[in-house]
């Protein structure tokens, strides 16, 4: 499993993954993200499935971005003909993954600006090869372990936020999915782009220099369920000697 999440504000967007590859009994750590810098022309592409899948469709990919990249002059442009890498790499693979027992889950956040996008864009790419745009009313996704994250982000994140604040929501998320699922973890890998900036920075990021914000958020969660205005909880506690008793 994985975790990779994808966030689009007014700001800009920015996104995280963690890097663990988990296969039998043993993990690995492997960069999830692949990303394009130029002038005027920047995206990045988070996956979450087989590795073999993923690191199959990336390679067409790069080639198709060697000898045709120019030609994208809209993400969704570059957006389709990944999708066209992937539904190759399905014909070529999909029926002896299934024969053997595995599923063809090739997911994907491609989020950039290429020179006629008004703005930043932020996709959804499916195994079939079709995408959704992520858009303000609900402005973020998540690919792989998606359960922990969202009670985080769908209480916290509106698309209006700075993207500091984006990015906290984001680690957030992710250690909230990294205490509960064994199979995601550090280093996390995270990308930043800002409105019309056409550059994607990227940071990779260890526990240990991050941990105290996990510790920070853990007491902080303590204390407020102390704290909590919960009067008319109490009444559960009340009459207890008044409950018959079987026998």
């Amino acid at each position: 499993m994985t975790f990779c999440l994808g966030i689009k504000t007014k700001n800009g967007l920015v996104g995280l993954s963690d890097t663990r590859i988990t296969s039998g009994s043993e993990t690995t750590t492997s960069k999830k993200v692949f990303t394009v810098n130029k002038r005027k022309h920047t995206f990045f592409i988070m996956t979450s499935g087989l590795r073999s899948v993923r690191d199959k469709a990336i390679t067409y990919f790069s080639e198709v971005i060697d000898r045709k990249d120019d030609s994208f002059t809209k993400l969704y442009q570059a957006v389709n003909e990944f999708g066209n890498q992937v539904k190759i790499v399905a014909k070529e693979d999909k029926t002896f993954l299934e024969e053997a027992g595995f599923n063809f889950n090739l997911f994907s956040i491609i989020g950039g600006q290429l020179e006629e996008d008004s703005e930043p864009k932020l996709y959804l790419l499916y195994p079939q090869g079709n995408w959704i745009e992520i858009r303000s009313g609900t402005p973020f996704v998540i690919i792989g372990n998606t359960g922990f994250g969202n009670p985080v982000l769908k209480r916290s994140l509106h698309y209006n936020d700075s993207l500091e604040y984006a990015l906290k929501c984001a680690f957030l998320a992710f250690d909230a999915t990294r205490i509960s699922a064994n199979d995601v973890d550090f280093p996390i890998d995270t990308v930043i782009l800002r409105n019309d900036e056409y550059f994607i920075k990227e940071k990779r990021f260890e526990q240990k220099e991050l941990e105290h914000i996990s510790t920070f958020w853990n007491n902080r969660l303590k204390n407020a369920i102390a704290e909590l205005p919960s009067e008319a909880l109490s009444r559960a506690f009340e009459d207890l000697d008044l409950v018959p008793r079987e026998g």
